[in-house]
C-alpha cells in the first residue's frame, strides 16, 4: 500500500466528514434539544454513538481537549439520550448536503459503497476508540448520509491511529496542539478558543517543546519541529495502510475521486474557508 495514497484518500476523507462541524444545519439540531452552545454540542454529536458515557471517557477518546472544555458537556445526555443525538447528526449530515447541492447519482453512490464497505468491515478497531464506536452504529435509510457515515468511521479510524502517534513521540494533549498551530495550519485562537487550554498550560507545553528543540525561544517552529510534524503525519499514514489494504492503492485513490463531489460542493458554499487540504482540524494534533 503506498503511503502516497493512504495520505491521499485520508485527505479525501477528512475533507468529506469536516463539513458537519461547520453547517448551521448541525447547530439547528442541537439548538432543538436546547443546546445552543457550539462546545457542548459538537461533543455530543462526536462522542454519541459511544453511548451515554460521562464527560471524563469523552475526553479521553478525543485526547487533545482540556479537561474543563470537555466538562462543559454534563447535561446534554440529560437534554436528549445519544440514539437521539446522532439520529439528529444524520438529518443535519442530510439537510446539509442537499441544501449546497451534493449530486451522487445511484450508481456513484453504490461504487463509492462497494469500495467503503469492505475497509470498514475489514477494520480492525483494537484501539480505535471512536471507529469502533461509529462502526457499530446502524447506517441510516438514506444511501447519502448512510455513505457519509462510513467516511465517518474511517475517518475516526486515523483519528484514533493519529493519537497512538502522538502519545508515541511524546506529544501530550496541549503539546501536540501548540506545535500544530506552530505550523500555521491550525489557528491559534480557534486551538485555544476550542481546547480551552489556559495560559500557564499552553506556556508550559511551548516550553517543553522549546527543551525539545522543535521551537525556538521565540516559539516559532525549527526544522527539527517541522520534521517531526512531518514524522507523526507519516507515522499516522504507516498505521492507516491497513485500513486501505483490502482495496489497495488503486482503490483508494478511486474512493477518493468519488467523494470529491461532498467537498467540492461545501467549498463552493464558502463552508471551509481554508480548512480544506489540511492536517484534520477536528484533531488538531
Amino acid at each position: 500500500m503506498h503511503l502516497d495514497a493512504v495520505r491521499h484518500v485520508s485527505n479525501a476523507v477528512t475533507d468529506a466528514h469536516l463539513f458537519t462541524y461547520l453547517v448551521p444545519e448541525t447547530a439547528e439540531e442541537a439548538a432543538a434539544f436546547g443546546v445552543t452552545d457550539r462546545g457542548p454540542a459538537y461533543l455530543a454529536f462526536r462522542s454519541a454513538a459511544m453511548g451515554e458515557v460521562p464527560w471524563q471517557v469523552v475526553a479521553a477518546a478525543f485526547y487533545n481537549f482540556s479537561p474543563r472544555a470537555v466538562r462543559a458537556m454534563t447535561g446534554v445526555w440529560q437534554a436528549a439520550p445519544p440514539a437521539r443525538w446522532q439520529a439528529a447528526r444524520f438529518r443535519a449530515a442530510g439537510r446539509a448536503m442537499r441544501r449546497v447541492g451534493v449530486d451522487l447519482t445511484d450508481a456513484q453512490l453504490a461504487e463509492a459503497r462497494s469500495l467503503i464497505d469492505p475497509v470498514v468491515a475489514g477494520a480492525d478497531h483494537a484501539g480505535k476508540v471512536l471507529a469502533a464506536a461509529n462502526a457499530a452504529v446502524a447506517l441510516p435509510p438514506d444511501p447519502l448520509v448512510a455513505l457519509w457515515q462510513q467516511i465517518t468511521v474511517a475517518r475516526e479510524w486515523r483519528g484514533d491511529a493519529h493519537l497512538v502517534v502522538l502519545a508515541d513521540n511524546g506529544l501530550g494533549p496541549c503539546d501536540c496542539l501548540v506545535l500544530h498551530t506552530a505550523t500555521g495550519r491550525l489557528p491559534t485562537a480557534l486551538a485555544r478558543a476550542t481546547r480551552q487550554w489556559d495560559d500557564k498550560e499552553w506556556s508550559a507545553a511551548t516550553a517543553r517543546l522549546v527543551a525539545r528543540g522543535w521551537l525556538g525561544p521565540d516559539a516559532e517552529i525549527t526544522d527539527t519541529g517541522r520534521a517531526a510534524r512531518e514524522r507523526v503525519e507519516t507515522e499516522t499514514d504507516e498505521h492507516c495502510a491497513a485500513l486501505w489494504a483490502p482495496i489497495g492503492a488503486a482503490g483508494a485513490r478511486r474512493f477518493a475521486s468519488l467523494i470529491a463531489p461532498i467537498t467540492d460542493a461545501f467549498t463552493a458554499a464558502g463552508t471551509f474557508r481554508g480548512l480544506r487540504g489540511q492536517p484534520d482540524p477536528v484533531d488538531g494534533g
